[in-house]
């Protein structure tokens, strides 16, 4: 089960921080989801860092389990209010995407 847990963290840090930098840089497609939602730019970024800090958070929590831990409740719920938004602007079909990393998340929190 370890080994599975590496992988699956490692695929959680990739996808958010490739996605967080995109946001926090401010580039236009890379905030093209937050705008769908109707989050301003600034929120946006903001929530941009918070997800490349916490992919940060889950490489370095390889070596310790409570950091990881942290930084994987954080993206838990990065991700479910991420599919809140979704649901409440009805953009069901956009809502995929963070309900399919709030799994991943969700089996990275339950191997550690």
């Amino acid at each position: 089960m370890h080994t599975a847990h590496i992988i699956i963290s490692s695929l959680i840090a990739l996808v958010f921080v490739i996605a967080g930098l995109a946001k926090a840089s401010g580039n236009p497609r890379g905030l093209a989801v937050t705008r769908e939602v109707n989050i301003k730019d600034g929120l946006g970024r903001a929530i941009g860092v918070v997800e490349a800090m916490a992919a940060l958070g889950v490489i370095i929590g390889l070596r310790s389990a409570f950091v990881q831990w942290i930084a994987l409740v954080i993206l838990w719920v990065d991700m479910s209010g991420a599919m809140y938004f979704h649901f409440k602007v009805e953009k069901i079909k956009s809502s995929f995407p963070p309900f399919f990393l709030l799994t991943l998340v969700s089996i990275a929190l339950v191997t550690i």
